[in-house]
C-alpha cells in the first residue's frame, strides 16, 4: 500500500448548526492520506500513475464552495467518497477540523476513514501508528 497525502490544506466554506455558522464561510482545515494497491508511478515517473494531490486539491475546493451539508462529519464523508470515486483511492483517512471555533480550543473536529468497497480487506493496518498533527 503506498500513501499520497495532502496535510495543513485550508479552504473557505459555510458550515456548521449555529445560526452564526449558516451565512458567512469560515475556515476549515484538513489532512488526507489517501492509499493505493502500489502506485506506478514509483517506476513510470508518470503523473497519470498515482493520485494527482493538484486535482485533489482542486476538487476539494469547488466541493467547499457547493457543498450544502452542515455538520463536518458529513462533509468529511464527501470528501473522502469523492477521492475515492474519483481519483481511485483504496483507502482514504479525512481529518476535517474548524481552527477558530472556540477563543479556549485550538479546533475541533472529526477524522473519518473509509475503504472503497470491495477493496482488500487486509488493509486494517493502514491506521495504525498513524499520527495526526
Amino acid at each position: 500500500m503506498d500513501i499520497v497525502y495532502i496535510e495543513g490544506l485550508t479552504g473557505e466554506t459555510v458550515v456548521g448548526i449555529d445560526k452564526s455558522e449558516l451565512h458567512d464561510p469560515q475556515t476549515v482545515r484538513m489532512s488526507l492520506a489517501i492509499g493505493v494497491a502500489t502506485l506506478r508511478a514509483c517506476a513510470t515517473d508518470r503523473i497519470e500513475d498515482t493520485i494527482n494531490y493538484a486535482a485533489v486539491r482542486e476538487a476539494i475546493h469547488v466541493l467547499l464552495a457547493s457543498h450544502g451539508v452542515q455538520l463536518l462529519e458529513a462533509l468529511a464523508e464527501r470528501i473522502a467518497q469523492m477521492v475515492i470515486a474519483d481519483f481511485g483511492a483504496q483507502w482514504v483517512r479525512v481529518v476535517l477540523a474548524k481552527p477558530a471555533k472556540f477563543d479556549d480550543v485550538d479546533a475541533v473536529g472529526v477524522v473519518i476513514e473509509r475503504r472503497r468497497r470491495g477493496a482488500n480487506r487486509d488493509l486494517g493496518w493502514i491506521g495504525r501508528g498513524y499520527v495526526v498533527g
